[in-house]
């Protein structure tokens, strides 16, 4: 399992209550593609796994937005169970219905985690030390909420897809910042961009 090798075997029993929950929840609210399902652990949890080893750790406060599903945010919430780092995580999801099957995924996993339901815009600064996204939004939305909630020193996990560079290229006029530039272990095309120092240009 890319990204999963070192895990301890209760951290895999943590995953595989939640990939259970999440095949048993999916048909009522759609959490991923009914066609990625045959394949959850590659394409959703080691996809999500890849960035808990890309992090500054230890991390105080990793905010997730968007969670969906709960990727990356969840699995990077019961991967650092063992190692308190982060020590909270905070999964931001406007959906009501998602954020109850991500409440349930903490309660029976035992996951330091918390759901906040409202729109990312709409919360005060959380003053994140370490933020992350997946599949969320365009690279300057994430920038204007990474923005609001990261903390100064912070940074902010973005895992992206085939439209990355052209992303890149556009947001370069508007805003200021560091990026370092991973290759997704999962996939043949996507990238992980790890970013600093973000301030308008």
């Amino acid at each position: 399992m890319t990204g999963l090798a070192d895990v301890s075997r209760e951290t895999i029993d943590r995953l595989k209550i939640y990939g259970d929950l999440l095949q048993k929840w999916n048909p009522r609210i759609n959490l991923v593609s009914r066609a990625t399902l045959d394949h959850l652990w590659s394409r959703h949890i080691e996809d999500s796994a890849q960035i808990y080893d890309l992090a500054p750790h230890p991390v105080a406060h990793w905010v997730d937005l968007g969670s969906g599903g709960g990727f990356p945010g969840l699995v990077v919430a019961i991967m650092g169970a063992a190692d308190r780092s982060p020590s909270r995580t905070t999964l931001i999801e406007s959906d009501a219905r998602k954020s109850a099957f991500l409440r349930t995924v903490i309660r029976e996993t035992g996951a330091n985690a918390t759901v906040i339901t409202a729109r990312i815009e709409d919360i005060p600064p959380l003053s994140a030390d370490v933020i992350s996204a997946r599949a969320l939004a365009d690279l300057d939305a994430l920038l204007t909420y990474t923005e609001r909630h990261l903390a100064s020193g912070g940074s902010a996990i973005f895992l992206k897809g085939a439209t990355w560079k052209k992303e890149l290229s556009e947001v370069q006029s508007k805003w200021k910042f560091d990026y370092r530039l991973d290759k997704s272990r999962t996939e043949t095309g996507p990238v992980i961009l790890t970013i600093t120092g973000v301030a308008r240009a």
